[in-house]
């Protein structure tokens, strides 16, 4: 397995959300850290654990990201780019590439979700879905998935 932190330590215990395209396997861990957000300021910041697990008869390569991050109030902002911290990944059957990274929101609750555009090794292109996954304090009154 190759791995990859990039951010912050977690806090608090955290959910599995999981979801398999054409045998690859995305699994988010979301964590709320408490140390790094401010309520009174309307700052709220989320650490997420990513698992790329390629159970597939196909090498693949994660060549590029598409996230649909949404708040506590429905406002949704889209953030595209190359790979993922940096790096694009390559992983042959049975391998896994695992990282962190994180995200404010200004409300207690949200989401997170997109796709992993992948390519094999004969140059095939696919989407790989992130699981939707929720980020919302417990005392939160607003849920969104």
């Amino acid at each position: 397995m190759r791995a990859m932190s990039d951010g912050p330590s977690m806090a608090c215990s955290p959910m599995n959300y999981e979801t398999t395209t054409r045998g690859v396997v995305v699994r988010v861990t979301p964590q709320f850290l408490p140390d790094q957000s401010d309520p009174a300021q309307s700052q709220f910041v989320w650490a997420y654990a990513v698992d790329v697990e390629n159970h597939g008869a196909d090498t693949v390569t994660l060549v590029s990201r598409h996230w649909e991050i949404t708040d506590g109030l429905g406002r949704m902002e889209t953030v595209d780019g190359p790979g993922v911290v940096g790096e694009q990944p390559t992983l042959k059957t049975g391998e896994a590439f695992r990282y962190t990274s994180g995200c404010p929101l200004t409300t207690p609750s949200g989401m997170m979700g997109g796709t992993y555009q992948m390519v094999t090794q004969g140059g095939e292109k696919f989407d790989a879905a992130i699981p939707a996954f929720s980020l919302h304090l417990p005392e939160a009154t607003a849920r969104l998935n």
